[in-house]
């Protein structure tokens, strides 16, 4: 581990830097303010397009199925809209490891890049098998992005506003996902008769992704990353900028002194995975994250459309329709950010979770009691619109951001890269076998199952899931530590 020559710093090492931080939480400057928010503006646009990529296809989908364009069955409309979640899935590993050995920020200027490719490749695709496979490399994308993002916000974030600071990604998501709607249901109602209006709700993609990148140019990297690499000269200089400065000394601090406990590790690997303590992480983290999956969520993003539709409305109206689906996401998430750091993140996971379950009894219920009833749509549209308050409003939030928090800093990338694996996974069979299921028994006998799972899924949260509003990164791992230890000395009594 290399020091650093700052005389400052060496004065810092002994200092107790959670006392230091809760003194000076308070005392940013404007400009410091300003560049922590922009900082957390121009790495969300990375989220921003994990939303529009993931929502467009919403509209996209019942113009390319035509006949006279891709022909899409059910099964290979859900391979389209799958193909990215798989993708995505070995993204996030990819993009975890990246982000460890190369940066945080080096990681998200290589995933603009590919973004545009690859938005570019759907765009132009003349048959499925083209569009699956640019979709697929869209996904690789989205992945990354969305292991390196939140990672990047949480160690630049300081302790009492990382909840905040991290889900803003969140909402950047759910208004891609808004953008989305927007532009399918302004081209579909305004340009419905032109063969390719598909393409063209695909290729606004291309905006976020070039604004990200040439924003990433001129974004620090990770004061932790750079700590890690034993760089921290340049590590005080950024911290510097976004906190107070004894605060940022003593932070600085307090990051080495969590470096040195690790031991001499200058790499992650999976051995570090046998570790009791980190295994018990992974295990949570995988948790959390294929809980966020099996309410059903992605159902309603992906195919909301066929749903409305399905239930009386007509394509041009249940596009139309999605906007409010679309609306009331941002909205949620708004409210999710605010709650955060009042409202564990453990209640909010488990009431979001109640709200969602008890949403999509409800249409599985109503579907089968008010059949062929004129107003079936209009009930079956609030109670999506419910639904989505309670997941973007609380499920998502907690779950980007505990994944974010829990894992030790030299693991985080590899860790949370495994965690996210698993939840595009679980996005992907359900993006792939919704329609299926959907064809072949109906909305009610599908969201029912949703509804066995949503169960189980509260049983792991109350049982299992941990809180760690208000405690900082390297607090959160020290008590990991602590637990194992006294695990440990109880099983040799």
């Amino acid at each position: 581990m290399k020091n650093t020559d700052d005389p400052e710093l060496i004065k810092f090492t002994s200092v107790n830097s959670s006392a230091v931080a809760g003194k000076t939480q308070n005392k940013l400057s404007f400009s410091q303010k300003t560049y922590l928010k922009l900082i957390t503006f121009i790495s969300t646009f990375g989220g921003l397009l994990y939303g529009y990529d993931t929502g467009v296809v919403n509209g996209a989908l019942p113009f390319m199925s035509r006949e006279d364009q891709l022909n899409l069955t059910p099964f290979t409309q859900g391979l389209v809209t799958s193909s990215l979640l798989l993708g995505a899935a070995f993204g996030a590993v990819f993009g975890g490891r990246l982000s460890d050995k190369r940066g945080r920020r080096k990681t998200i200027l290589r995933v603009a890049f590919l973004f545009l490719i690859a938005t570019l490749g759907c765009t132009v695709a003349p048959n499925t098998e083209v569009m699956v496979i640019s979709r697929i490399v869209l996904g690789l994308a989205v992945g990354a992005t969305s292991v390196t993002v939140p990672a990047f916000l949480a160690e630049m974030a300081p302790a009492e506003r990382r909840g905040k600071l991290v889900t803003q990604n969140e909402l950047m998501i759910v208004t891609g996902q808004l953008l989305a709607y927007v532009f399918n249901a302004t081209l579909a109602n305004a340009f419905g008769e032109m063969a390719h209006v598909w393409r063209y709700m695909l290729v606004i993609a291309t905006i976020p992704a070039v604004l990200l990148w040439l924003g990433m140019l001129i974004v620090p990297e990770s004061p932790r990353w750079l700590a890690s690499k034993g760089r921290l000269g340049e590590a005080l200089q950024v911290l510097k900028r976004i906190r107070e400065q004894e605060r940022a000394k003593a932070e600085l601090a307090e990051i080495e002194n969590t470096i040195k406990e690790e031991g001499k590790i200058k790499k992650a690997t999976f051995n570090d995975l046998k570790l009791p303590h980190v295994r018990r992480l992974m295990l949570i983290g995988i948790g959390i994250a294929m809980v966020q999956q099996l309410t059903g969520v992605n159902s309603i993003m992906y195919y909301g459309t066929e749903i409305l539709k399905d239930s009386g409305f007509s394509t041009e109206a249940a596009l139309i329709g999605n906007i409010a689906n679309g609306v009331i996401s941002v909205a949620a998430t708004f409210a999710g950010i605010a709650l955060l750091d009042k409202v564990g993140r453990r209640h909010m996971l488990f009431t979001g979770m109640v709200g969602t379950t008890t949403s999509l009894l409800l249409i599985a219920i109503l579907t089968i009691v008010l059949k062929d009833s004129p107003m079936l749509p209009f009930i079956i549209l609030a109670l999506t619109v419910l639904f989505l308050a309670f997941q973007q409003g609380a499920v998502s939030p907690v779950t980007w951001l505990m994944q974010s928090e829990i894992f030790p800093l030299h693991l985080r990338g590899l860790a949370m890269g495994i965690t996210v694996f698993c939840l595009f996974m679980m996005n992907f069979l359900v993006g792939l076998l919704f329609p299926v299921l959907f064809d072949a028994f109906g909305l009610s006998v599908t969201f029912f199952l949703f509804v066995g799972l949503g169960i189980l899924s509260l049983i792991f949260i109350k049982k299992f899931v941990p809180e760690t509003k208000g405690r900082s990164l390297e607090e959160i791992e020290q008590s990991f530590r602590v637990s194992e230890k006294r695990y440990m000395e109880k099983g040799r009594q």
